[in-house]
Order: structure tokens, then sequence, then C-alpha cells
């Protein structure tokens, strides 16, 4: 059914706001590994952000099932959707601007789709999607090549990074799908959880989070990165997913690019490359045409 012009109006702004939490996170992070090491980092997020997501599941009367087949599932998700994807991202922030994070790992899409077709086949491989695929990858070209180019240093590593953590980000799409028997906030709610777990022992043996001393300003971007950029965006998330479903909610994908990089423009003081400008333009055009539905590029004509 068509929402009426009240509703989606408000679906619309918690549309731009997602897109905007999600956008802002990149800035967030830069300023979180400032002074906060990426794994400490990281693990302090996972296990905030989850156990808010356990108090709202709890306050719509679900729990967190417990059972051996959905604490595997949850593992298995929590190393592909935060353990593997955040921590890579929080790392390569360290090297490159917020800005160009966010282009590279708005890719997701793309690499979804090449698991898809390569390895699970559970969606139809179109046109659109494989100009969608020519798209990204000329972006990453422009993005990566001329570091490349300049010497395989530190931030062209960076950037493989970031492009790995899009790989692990569209495994998690694609495993995500076998949580179709859950109410969609507990397959996100337990990926945090575990994927904390298994942080946090890490970061007591290699950072020994006792013994650092962090800027203030991190300690509060971690905090408004937990509680607004994971844990209320994940509900933003799932609430859009009813009200607009999957097809609209995407649009946030397309969105978040030129937000993140406004936000590191404005508030980190970052100079985006033209390279970098012009790999933006052919990003979000790939991850348009990766998310838009087909009968956008192909309507019928009435008779």
């Amino acid at each position: 059914m068509t929402e009426q012009p009240p509703r989606l109006a408000v679906s619309l702004l918690m549309l731009l706001a997602l897109a905007t939490l999600w956008g802002g996170s990149y800035s967030l992070i830069k300023i979180g590994v400032a002074t906060i090491p990426p794994i400490t980092l990281i693990a302090a997020r996972t296990i905030i952000a989850g156990s808010l997501l356990l108090v709202v599941l709890r306050l719509r009367g679900l729990r967190l099932p417990t059972d051996r087949r959905n604490t595997c599932r949850f593992i298995i998700q929590a190393a592909l959707n935060s353990v593997l994807p955040f921590t890579l991202i929080a790392w390569a922030e360290q090297h490159v601007d917020a800005g160009l994070a966010v282009i590279l790992n708005s890719l997701t899409p793309v690499f979804a789709f090449l698991i898809n077709a390569l390895i699970t086949r559970h969606e139809a491989v179109t046109g659109a999607k494989l100009f969608g695929v020519a798209l990204g990858i000329v972006g990453i070209c422009l993005v990566v090549g001329p570091s490349v180019l300049g010497g395989f240093g530190s931030g062209v590593v960076a950037q493989l990074a970031i492009i790995l953590a899009a790989v692990a980000y569209g495994g998690a799409v694609t495993f995500g799908r076998t949580f179709r028997d859950l109410d969609p906030m507990m397959p996100a709610a337990g990926s945090l959880i575990w994927g904390g777990a298994i942080l946090l022992p890490v970061s007591l043996l290699v950072d020994q989070p006792w013994t650092l001393a962090p800027a203030m300003s991190s300690i509060t971007a971690l905090l408004v990165l937990s509680v607004f950029s994971t844990a209320l965006a994940f509900v933003l998330y799932f609430t859009l997913l009813q009200r607009l479903g999957s097809v609209g909610t995407t649009a946030q994908a397309y969105l978040r690019v030129p937000i993140g990089v406004g936000i590191g423009v404005l508030f980190l003081g970052e100079t985006p490359s033209p390279n970098a400008v012009l790999g933006l333009v052919f990003v979000v055009a790939s991850v348009i045409a990766m998310t838009l539905p087909a009968h956008f590029f192909f309507r019928k004509r009435k008779s």
C-alpha cells in the first residue's frame, strides 16, 4: 500500500536521518582513532550498541535466541558485519580521510552482487547491475589508481583495507538472508554482541585499554558513534524496512556518500582530491544502478 503524505514525509525524514547517521560515522571514527586504538574503539562500539539493541528488544517483548544454530549464525554475521569491516575501516582511517573511506566503502552493493553472481546465485544478473559493477570498478580505479602509481605506501594499503571491508559487508548482506526466520533486529543485536565478545579480549591483550588516555573528543565520538550511528541507526533501518520496504530503504546507500563526504569537509576540514570527487560520481552512479529496481530502467509505456 502507498503511504499517505504525512506518513511518507516522516519516512523520508527518517531516511535522511539514517543516511546522515551512517555517512557521519566515518568522521566519528576518524576523531575516535586519533587517541583510541582501532580494536578498542570498535570493541567498545559494538558492546555499547549491541547492549542498547538488547534493551530495545526487551522493550518490544523479544528475547535474543541462544540456541547453538542461531549462536553460530550470529558469530558468522558478527565477523562479516562488524569485526572485520569495522576494524579495517577504523585502522584505515588512521591513514586516509573519512570522505575517502565513505566513497570506497559504499561499493558494498557491487561486491554483494559479485558474490551472488559467482557463488550463491540467488538473484538474477541484470544489465543494470552489470553496468553498476562497471561504474564501481571505474570509481575504484579513479580513487585508488593514482596512489598505486605513487608507490605502495600506507595510504594504498589503507584504501585496500576499506575495499576489503566493503567485500565483508557484501558477504554480510548475502549471509543476512539466512535470518528471515527471525525478527530483523535480532541479527543486528546478536552480531554486535558477539562482535564485542570477539574483540574485547583482543583489545585487552593488544591495546591494554587501562593504560590509554583518550581525549574527550575521541570519547565523545565513540559514544555518538555507538548510540546514534550504530544503535539508533539500526532501529531506524529496521523501521524503514517495514515502512518503505527494502527497495525504498536502499535509497540511503547513495544518499550517505555525498552526505558523508560533506560532513568530512565541513567538520574535519578535508579537501577531496579531484580524482576522489570524480570517483565519488562514479560510485554514486554505481550504487544507484545496483539498488534501483529494474522498472526504473525499463518502464513499460501505458497503452
